[in-house]
């Protein structure tokens, strides 16, 4: 189901959802979604950071999330934007710390930790699933 609310900026709603079964090749669409509105919202500067960082995101809900089943948010913010990638699977991302080549995982949110602004995850009550988000915005 896709889902755009809110007020209106530059023509755009302010927050945009949608529900998704994501396979091998789903960043490549997101991106795109993602780049389409950012551009209407007058955010072109900050749709780089943006991609990369949904891209790392997304490529952890197809490796660890059983169904690969999640619900992505974009909300527009003064100036940038916070995306939100929520699932049901308990397991946290990890944010490897390594600059080893042998190292099975982490260095996805190595990079989202370097291309946005901040990120984190908020853990659904009862260990349910959790959301990751992550915000970019032209100042960074």
């Amino acid at each position: 189901m896709n889902q755009a609310i809110g007020p209106q900026v530059a023509g755009v709603p302010s927050e945009y959802h949608a529900e998704f079964a994501v396979g091998e090749h789903s960043a490549r669409h997101l991106r795109r979604i993602l780049r389409l509105y950012l551009i209407g919202a007058g955010l072109a500067g900050v749709s780089d950071a943006a991609e990369l960082a949904l891209t790392e995101v997304v490529a952890n809900v197809v490796r660890h999330v059983p169904g690969r089943r999640c619900r992505i948010c974009f909300l527009l913010k003064p100036g940038g934007v916070r995306v939100e990638v929520a699932d049901e699977c308990p397991r946290l991302p990890v944010r490897g710390g390594g600059d080893g080549l042998e190292e099975e995982g982490g260095r996805g949110m190595v990079i989202v930790d370097a291309v946005t602004e901040r990120w984190g995850v908020d853990v659904c009550p009862g260990g349910l699933g959790k959301t990751v988000w992550f915000e970019c915005g032209e100042g960074g």
